[in-house]
């Protein structure tokens, strides 16, 4: 028997679903999962750009645009961490939730640092061609940023962090 199991389990998940500070969320509507879809969306927007401008006869813009996204990406994944930083503290230590949110946040903190780093590379370089380099790292943090999608989906809808109890879900159906 691991010896870190809360006593009572159900405190625990009682917990998890409530928001350790106002502007983390009301009960039942967390902030975070709003909040991640702002770097979701450039970044996916950015690669888009990438792959764009390695076909056009004018990559400019689309290396411009590219560049923009990824920083839109990165101050919006500062916003979202602030918010899944705040959920995070609701879990209690030695628990599923909390070794599956540790990976969670693993995965993201990765992935950050790596759009930072195709960030400045793509500063760094001409506005007329893609970086490869960058690029290619753009597509690991990607995939980084799917893997702990998944993971945050587990959170929510396996082990139900901030999301309302079925007491409170059960008036959606009468």
């Amino acid at each position: 028997m691991n010896t870190h199991t809360p006593a009572d389990p159900s405190e625990a998940l009682r917990r998890s679903k409530r928001p350790k500070a106002a502007i983390a969320g009301p009960y039942g509507h967390p902030f975070h999962p709003v909040a991640v879809t702002i770097p979701i969306g450039a970044w996916s927007a950015s690669l888009i750009f990438d792959l764009i401008s390695f076909f056009v006869d004018d990559p400019e813009p689309f290396v411009v645009g590219a560049r923009i996204l990824l920083v839109i990406g990165i101050a919006g994944a500062v916003l979202a961490s602030v918010l899944g930083f705040m959920d995070f503290l609701t879990l209690r230590r030695h628990t599923a939730a909390h070794r599956t949110a540790l990976m969670h946040m693993g995965f993201n903190s990765a992935a950050l640092a790596l759009f930072v780093v195709s960030a400045v590379l793509r500063f760094d370089g001409p506005d007329t061609e893609v970086d490869v380099l960058a690029f290619v790292i753009s597509l690991v943090a990607f995939a980084a940023v799917g893997a702990s999608g998944w993971l945050g989906g587990k959170l929510a809808y396996h082990f139900g962090v901030r999301v309302a109890d079925e007491s409170t879900q059960i008036e959606g159906f009468r």
